[in-house]
């Protein structure tokens, strides 16, 4: 189990830290209400030869080591095609919470495989959750947004995909095992402004709530800690003997 502190920021203005444990973690993909609002980032991986399995009922889920998780100011990758998501995250604890992340994703591995790509990179999280409650009634007023290298690179309304409370009941059919509290969901993902991945060095992501005057947003630096080794002593990312 890992604890990290979070701060719940209320309607009331208020903001409290709270320490939250967290057991298990969970990434939702194609988790949109209208299952062909998914096709287009479908489409938009397949261009870098990332596909998707499309025979597994959508919302396709991955569980992820509680490990994954980051908040700080940087993310080390081995490779220079990593880029970021920005996601919907629920938190359920004593209340069921939400906030935003950014999946950083391996693209390199993602061709070979999806879960251990997803396993290679960290889920970085904002350092601020909404207890949920508080924010349903304008919920799908909300929109996700992120960046890289200051570039918009996703902008889209919370209502393309399937409600937190959905979310959760879908995680609980599919999966065995999930604790009744204290474990985080990331909630998927949607085409990029410009219908390709984008790579850069930095990420920044948001949680617009504009009908609330509300937002919550991180962001963070990578480093390909690969590329430090002197080339000449670097051992291939990829392994010179597979296929």
């Amino acid at each position: 189990m890992q604890e990290i502190t979070l701060d719940i920021a209320s309607l009331d203005g208020t903001v409290r830290p709270q320490n939250c444990k967290i057991k298990r973690m969970y990434n939702f993909g194609s988790a949109t209400r209208d299952p062909n609002a998914a096709i287009a980032h479908q489409d938009e991986v397949a261009k870098s030869g990332i596909f998707i399995a499309t025979d597994v009922p959508a919302p396709r889920i991955y569980p992820i080591g509680i490990h994954a998780l980051e908040m700080g100011d940087e993310v080390f990758v081995q490779s220079n095609r990593t880029s970021g998501e920005v996601e919907i995250v629920i938190y359920v604890s004593d209340r069921v919470y939400v906030g935003v992340g950014s999946d950083h994703t391996d693209r390199a591995l993602e061709t070979f495989s999806i879960p251990g790509s997803k396993q290679a990179c960290v889920n970085h999280l904002a350092p601020i959750l909404w207890p949920y409650d508080e924010i349903a009634d304008s919920w799908d007023d909300c929109i996700l947004r992120s960046w890289v290298d200051e570039r918009l690179y996703q902008e889209v309304g919370v209502s393309k995909f399937l409600a937190p409370l959905d979310i959760l009941s879908v995680l609980k059919e599919r999966v065995s095992g999930v604790p009744d509290q204290n474990y985080m969901v990331y909630c998927g993902t949607y085409v990029s402004v410009d219908k390709a991945l984008g790579f850069g060095s930095n990420w920044r992501y948001q949680l617009d709530a504009p009908s609330r005057n509300r937002q919550i947003e991180s962001s963070y630096e990578v480093v390909d800690i690969l590329a430090e080794v002197r080339s000449d002593f670097r051992v291939p990312f990829m392994n010179p003997k597979a296929g």
